[in-house]
């Protein structure tokens, strides 16, 4: 499996949870997915999708755009999935690259309603994310070449919430960059399921960009908290003594991790005496205080 196999599990699970949200939020919503070449059958995936919910479509009406230039086959391979949607979604084909997603969006009426943007192999250029910033609530999947944080570019056009993650395929397959942003906590929570979630035997590993080691993680439900307990000790240097519920808050937003693997985290740090709580004993609840132990850090 490759890294665009789990691109697109990762996108069916979002719109697995999306999907439903939007249409109780609003009568109208917009799912957009732009592809720079390669593969765009996660197209095809996500309409899939959007026919199971076709009952919750009723009343509704969903616009979905497809901007991509993948070939003379792209039209039927996504008509003969378009034939099983009620007539409540519309989908729109544009050719081309990510660069018309601002224009196509601003044709199909996307602002002010539900948006979810899938823009794989795009760069985070200003005009692209004002326009997949647009949405009422809006949320972006971007997916580029490694090497740079997309956190600065996502957080400045407006998206609160971001998460990166490198993915690294064995072999000599390059690796790919995915941030993703939203203003909502929930969205972000079922991303960071989502992609501990996928098929761990994909050929793909994780790199969180936040760790300075840059050590490769094995997709797991319960993932190797080695490179989270090094992020701690360092929000800890930088921050001084912190809860347990801003060091949960701080893992969901800072690093590749969830909230829940923070407590995990800090068990294993507390247990090796790298930091210290106060009060000493009792449940590990969010009002504990966490602080660093000098010199402890390469405990962790």
């Amino acid at each position: 499996m490759s890294t665009d196999a789990v691109l697109r599990e990762l996108l069916v699970r979002r719109l697995d949870h999306w999907l439903p949200a939007a249409l109780h939020r609003a009568r109208r919503a917009t799912l957009a997915l732009a592809y720079a070449g390669g593969d765009a059958t996660g197209a095809q995936e996500a309409l899939r999708v959007v026919a199971e919910f076709a009952d919750r479509l009723r009343g509704r009406q969903l616009t979905v755009l497809v901007v991509a230039d993948d070939g003379t086959d792209l039209p039927t391979r996504l008509g003969a999935a378009e034939a099983a949607l009620p007539a409540d979604v519309a989908v729109h084909l544009v050719p081309g690259s990510p660069d018309r997603l601002p224009v196509a969006l601003k044709a199909a009426g996307a602002a002010g309603a539900p948006l979810l943007t899938v823009a794989d192999g795009a760069d985070p250029d200003p005009a692209l994310l004002a326009a997949a910033g647009s949405g009422r609530p809006a949320e972006l999947l971007l997916v580029t070449e490694p090497g740079r944080s997309l956190r600065p570019a996502l957080t400045g056009a407006g998206f609160p919430l971001v998460t990166e993650v490198e993915l690294v395929p064995d072999g000599d397959g390059p690796a790919r960059l995915l941030g993703y942003g939203t203003g909502s906590d929930r969205g972000l929570e079922a991303v960071k399921d989502a992609l501990w979630a996928v098929d761990e035997y994909a050929g793909v590993r994780y790199r969180d960009p936040a760790d300075p080691q840059g050590r490769l993680l094995d997709i797991s439900l319960d993932p190797d908290p080695g490179p989270l307990r090094r992020e701690l000790l360092a929000e800890l240097a930088r921050s001084g003594p912190r809860t347990v519920t801003e060091l949960r808050r701080f893992a969901a937003t800072s690093t590749v991790y969830r909230a829940a693997d923070a407590n995990r985290a800090l068990a294993s740090l507390l247990a090796s005496g790298a930091v210290t709580r106060d009060p000493e004993h009792g449940r590990l609840g969010g009002d504990v205080l966490i602080s660093a132990v000098p010199h402890a850090g390469s405990s962790a």
